[in-house]
C-alpha cells in the first residue's frame, strides 16, 4: 500500500507529486533483504522523516532515492517528478543528482588532500558549467546560508570539527537547488548545542527555498522538529505512517511504541526503556511480522502471516490487531464496604486502560481508594458496579477453572509482603507455589523455573537463602520474593501496591529496577499504586490520579508530574519528596542553604 503525505506544503504553493516510490525491495549478495515492499509518496516541499533502529534498512533506502542503488539488487520503482530511476541510463541519473535530488550522506565523505571550498564548487562547475572563481564565490555565498564560516572553505576536511564539516556538506547539496534534499542522519555525532543550530537552519532553508525534505534518522527528536510525517521502518517493511507529532505523542504499533520509550529527552521524566530482544539478521528474518519475536502482543498469526500496512487510529498501521492492544480496560467501577448508616464508598465510577507492555501509576492520598482499585483490578474482590475485562474477556468472581486462570493472568503484589507469605513455607516453596496452583501448566523442572525466578530478581537461589522462612528475610528480600512467584505465574498484568513503602532508599532502588527490567524483558503490563508521584513517574508511562473514590485527572507521567491540573495532583506533586537549593548568589557573598520545613 502506498503512504501518501498529505499534510500539506510549507510554503502553502501545494505542489505535485514530487516523489513516488513502489513496492521498492533491495537484496544484497549474500541474502541480505534490506528493503522489502517500501511505498510511499511525497508532494513537492513536504517533509518526512524515516526512522528506526540500526539496520532498518534506512540508509539503502536513502541509496535509492538517488539511484544510487540499481537493478538487480533494487526491485519495484522509484519516481522523481515522473522519471524511473530504477534502471535509468547513466546520463539520466547524473543529470537528475545534486539538480533533481540531493544527498547528503550519513558521515562526511569529503575528498582529504582537497579543500572543502573546492569540493563545495565542485557541483557548480560540472553541473553549471560556472569557472572557478564564479564557482567559489557562489560556494562562500552558500556557505554564509548554512551557517558556515566562509573562511573555513580553505581549509582541508581534516581542520574542521565534525560540525563545520555537516555544515559544509549541507552547502555542497544545496548548491544547484534541488527539488528533493535527502539527508542520511545529519546530526550524528554532534553536541547539542550544534544539532539545534543545524536543524534550525535546515528547517529555515527549507521554508525559504521549498524543497521536499527527507530525513533519515534514528533520531526522534530530529524527526519531530524536521518533518511533519514520519515512516517508521523495522527490517526493510513500514511499520507505521502518519504524522510526526501523533507518533511520537501516541505511537499506534507496539515497534514505534518501543522506540519512543527508549528515546531520552527533556520531555519526559520517566527512566529509559530499552526494546527487548535484539532487530533480526537480514539474512534471516523471521516469517509473518518480523517484528513479533520481541512483541508483547503477538500471537500466531503473527508468526504466520505478514500484517498489511493499513489505516488505523489516524495513521497507517502494519499490524494485525490495528496498533497496540487495550491489556485491560475497566469502566465505571464502583465498590461500597458496609451498609446502611455504616456504608463507605471507596470507588465512584473510576474507569482506566492499560494497553500491552505500557505501565500505568495510580497516586493518590491515603484513604483515596487507590488499594480498592488495585485490588478489583486484579480481580481479589468483585466491584458492586462496572466491568473489568482482561484481554477481551471480563473478569467475574466465579471459582470455576477458566475464571482462576482468567484471574491468574494477572498478579497482585501487595503493599506488605507479610501478608502474602506464608511464615510457615520456606522461600522454596512460596515461590513454588505459583507453579503449583498453575496445575497442568507447571514446567518440567519446576526446581530449576524456582532457581530462575529468585536469580531474575537478584535473590540468591541455592543454598540456606531457600530454607529460609518468610520472618528471616529483610523487607527487601520479602518483596523480591512476592515479586519472583508473581512473575513465576506468568502474568499478563502485575499490578503493584505501594511494593516499596517499606523499603530504604536503597533497596527501593534495587525493587524498582528489578521490577522494570522484568517488566520489559517479559513483555507485561505494569500497574504501581503509590502515593509518591516522585516515585511513580520515574516508573511509568501514564497517571491516573485518584481522590475520594474518583479519577481526578489522567495523562502522561510527564504531563502530571510537571504541570498537574487538578488539585490532588498539585498538592501531591508540592509535598513529593525534594532535596534543598542552593539559593543564587552574588559572586562572594555566602550560600545560604533553604530547607523545607513543612
Amino acid at each position: 500500500m502506498t503512504v501518501e503525505i498529505t499534510t500539506g506544503s510549507r510554503n502553502g504553493s501545494g505542489p505535485g507529486t514530487l516523489l513516488e516510490v513502489t513496492d521498492l525491495a533491495v537484496s544484497y549478495q549474500g541474502g541480505v533483504e534490506a528493503l522489502r515492499g517500501v511505498s510511499f509518496t511525497l508532494a513537492g516541499g513536504e517533509s518526512l522523516a524515516i526512522v528506526g533502529e540500526s539496520g532498518a534498512g534506512k540508509t539503502t533506502l536513502a541509496h535509492c532515492l538517488a539511484g544510487l542503488v540499481q537493478p538487480p539488487q533494487a526491485r519495484g520503482s522509484v519516481r522523481i517528478h515522473g522519471q524511473e530511476l530504477l534502471a535509468a541510463p547513466a546520463e539520466q541519473l547524473r543529470a537528475l543528482r545534486w539538480d533533481t535530488v540531493a544527498l547528503a550522506v550519513q558521515g562526511t565523505p569529503f575528498n582529504p588532500v582537497v579543500a572543502v571550498g573546492e569540493q563545495v564548487a565542485e557541483p557548480l562547475r560540472t553541473h553549471r558549467g560556472m569557472g572557478r572563481r564564479a564557482a567559489r564565490r557562489r560556494a562562500a555565498e552558500l556557505a554564509g546560508e548554512v551557517a558556515l564560516d566562509p573562511a573555513l572553505l580553505d581549509r582541508f576536511p581534516h581542520q574542521l570539527s565534525g560540525g563545520q564539516r555537516r555544515l559544509a556538506l549541507l552547502a555542497m547539496a544545496l548548491t544547484l537547488d534541488p527539488d528533493l534534499l535527502v539527508l542520511d542522519e545529519p546530526t550524528a555525532a554532534l553536541d547539542p548545542a550544534r544539532r539545534q543550530e543545524l536543524i534550525d537552519r535546515i528547517g529555515a532553508l527549507a521554508v525559504q527555498r521549498g524543497f521536499g525534505l527527507i530525513v533519515i534518522t534514528h533520531d526522534l527528536a530530529d524527526a519531530s522538529r524536521l518533518a511533519e510525517t514520519t515512516l517508521v521502518l523495522y527490517a526493510g517493511v513500514v511499520m507505521e505512517a502518519g504524522r510526526t507529532a501523533d507518533i511520537v505523542e501516541d505511537a499506534a504499533h507496539p515497534y514505534s511504541a518501543a522506540l519512543v520509550s527508549a528515546y531520552p529527552v527533556m520531555t519526559t521524566t520517566k527512566d529509559l526503556r530499552p526494546i527487548r530482544g535484539t532487530p533480526p539478521d537480514p539474512r534471516e528474518i523471521p516469517s509473518g511480522c518480523a517484528y513479533h519475536p520481541r512483541c508483547t502482543q503477538a500471537e500466531a498469526v503473527c508468526q504466520q502471516q505478514r500484517p498489511l500496512l493499513e489505516p488505523s487510529r489516524g495513521r497507517l498501521v502494519a499490524c494485525h490487531f490495528g496498533g497496540l492492544k487495550t491489556l485491560l480496560a475497566a469502566t465505571g467501577i464502583h465498590k461500597t464496604f458496609g451498609r446502611g448508616r455504616r456504608a463507605v464508598p471507596a470507588l465512584r465510577g473510576v474507569s482506566l486502560t492499560v494497553r500491552e507492555g505500557e505501565s500505568l501509576g495510580i497516586v493518590g492520598p491515603s484513604g483515596s481508594g487507590k488499594t480498592t482499585l488495585a485490588w478489583v483490578i486484579a480481580g481479589h474482590i468483585a466491584a458492586d458496579a462496572g466491568e473489568v475485562v482482561l484481554e477481551d474477556t471480563a473478569l467475574t468472581a466465579s471459582w470455576h477453572r477458566d475464571a482462576r486462570m482468567l484471574r491468574r493472568r494477572i498478579q497482585l503484589v501487595l503493599q506488605d509482603p507479610a501478608d502474602g507469605l506464608s511464615p510457615r513455607m520456606s522461600v522454596a516453596e512460596i515461590v513454588r507455589e505459583a507453579l503449583d496452583l498453575a496445575g497442568d501448566e507447571e514446567p518440567a523442572a519446576p526446581e530449576a523455573a524456582v532457581a530462575e525466578a529468585l536469580n531474575s530478581v537478584g535473590l540468591p537461589s541455592s543454598g540456606g537463602f531457600l530454607a529460609a522462612l518468610a520472618h528471616e528475610l529483610s523487607g527487601g528480600q520479602q518483596q523480591r520474593v512476592s515479586l519472583a512467584r508473581a512473575l513465576l505465574a506468568r502474568p499478563k498484568l502485575l499490578v503493584a501496591d505501594e511494593p516499596t513503602s517499606m523499603l530504604d532508599a536503597s533497596e527501593q532502588a534495587r525493587l524498582l529496577v528489578v521490577l522494570r527490567e522484568r517488566q520489559v524483558e517479559l513483555g507485561i503490563g505494569l500497574v504501581l499504586v503509590s502515593h509518591d508521584i516522585a516515585l511513580v513517574r520515574k516508573v511509568t508511562d501514564r497517571i491516573l490520579v485518584v481522590d475520594g473514590g474518583r479519577a481526578v485527572e489522567e495523562g502522561p507521567s510527564h504531563l502530571v508530574s510537571l504541570s498537574p491540573q487538578s488539585l490532588t495532583a498539585r498538592r501531591m506533586v508540592a509535598a513529593a519528596p525534594a532535596f534543598a537549593t542552593r539559593t543564587p548568589a552574588e559572586p562572594g557573598t555566602p550560600i545560604i542553604e533553604e530547607r523545607n520545613c513543612r
